[in-house]
Formats: structure tokens, C-alpha cells, sequence
């Protein structure tokens, strides 16, 4: 078994009945073990401003699947959630998005399937839940744990427990 993480976010109906059900369904598969989930954060959007504010949790899991096909599982979650890829926006609103985050300390760049996630070091959203499951998870490439990547974010987006954000701000 090989341990991994995703990050789950949703900005698109229900937030967070579908990162319940995203989890929901990685947990029934076969080859998938659910080894524990951060809490649920609401998230400033990243890239595209001007849309609803995510919902993000970050996930350990044990798998026998290889990266490849676990990133199929997850696209087929999606798009069984209600994502289409195809006419949505980049970096805009979607029902689910799961993302391979770290997959053991394997290093793979192909055209459909990058480890470590590329942009990860310099998100928010991904790096807060992921602290709070697995800060002292080295990165194979830039050899720093999560906690150190946190540490050197330069642009910090909004991140909140899900419910303690103000509406007054």
C-alpha cells in the first residue's frame, strides 16, 4: 500500500455535501483506505477572484492503485459528482475538484498526471488543511515539509475553518 494526499474543494452548490460525497465514494473503492481527513476550510478563491469562496479538506490515503489510476478514479468521481471539465473555466467554479497532491515520494510529470502538485507550494488552500494532517510530510522535490512550505508562502489567501468566517468583513 502506498499512502497519498488529495485535496478536495467544491465552490458550487452544496460545497460541502459534495466533498462529503467525494470522500464518500474514495472510501468505498476497492483499493482505497481512508486514513484520516482535516477539517473542512473555507477558502478565498485563487486564480479567479470574482466567484463563491471553496470549501477545502485535505486527505491521507492508502492505496494499491498506481498514480495514474487513482487520478482515473478521481476523474470519475468528478464527473459522476457533476464536474465537466470541458465547459467550465480554468480556476473557476466547480461541484468537486480532487487533486493529487503527493503520491509516497514518487516524482512524475506526464501530460495528464504531475507529483507533487505543481502549483502546491503556493496555495493556501491546500497547504492549511495539509498542516493540519501531515506537517512534517517532505516534499521529494523541493525537500521541505509542509509546515516549512507554509512558512514561506508569499501571497496567503483567506483561509478559514469552515463556519468561522465573518460575514462582516
Amino acid at each position: 500500500m502506498k499512502t497519498a494526499y488529495l485535496s478536495i474543494g467544491s465552490n458550487k452548490g452544496d460545497r460541502a455535501k459534495y466533498i462529503e460525497q467525494a470522500v464518500c465514494c474514495l472510501g468505498l473503492c476497492e483499493d482505497i483506505d481512508i486514513v484520516q481527513t482535516s477539517a473542512l476550510y473555507e477558502t478565498e478563491p485563487w486564480g479567479v477572484k470574482d466567484q463563491n469562496w471553496f470549501l477545502n479538506v485535505a486527505i491521507e490515503l492508502s492505496t494499491n492503485l498506481s498514480a495514474q489510476d487513482l487520478l482515473i478514479k478521481c476523474n470519475h468521481i468528478e464527473k459522476k459528482l457533476g464536474r465537466n471539465r470541458e465547459k467550465e473555466a480554468r480556476w473557476g467554479e466547480r461541484t468537486v475538484d480532487i487533486d493529487i497532491i503527493f503520491y509516497a515520494n514518487e516524482v512524475t510529470d506526464n501530460d495528464n498526471l504531475t507529483i507533487p502538485h505543481p502549483r502546491m507550494n503556493k496555495r493556501a488552500f491546500v497547504l492549511v488543511p495539509l498542516l493540519e494532517i501531515a506537517p512534517d510530510y517532505m516534499h521529494p522535490v523541493l525537500n521541505k515539509t509542509v509546515s516549512d512550505l507554509y512558512d514561506s508562502l508569499e501571497d496567503v489567501e483567506e483561509v478559514f475553518l469552515f463556519g468561522t468566517r465573518s460575514l462582516m468583513q
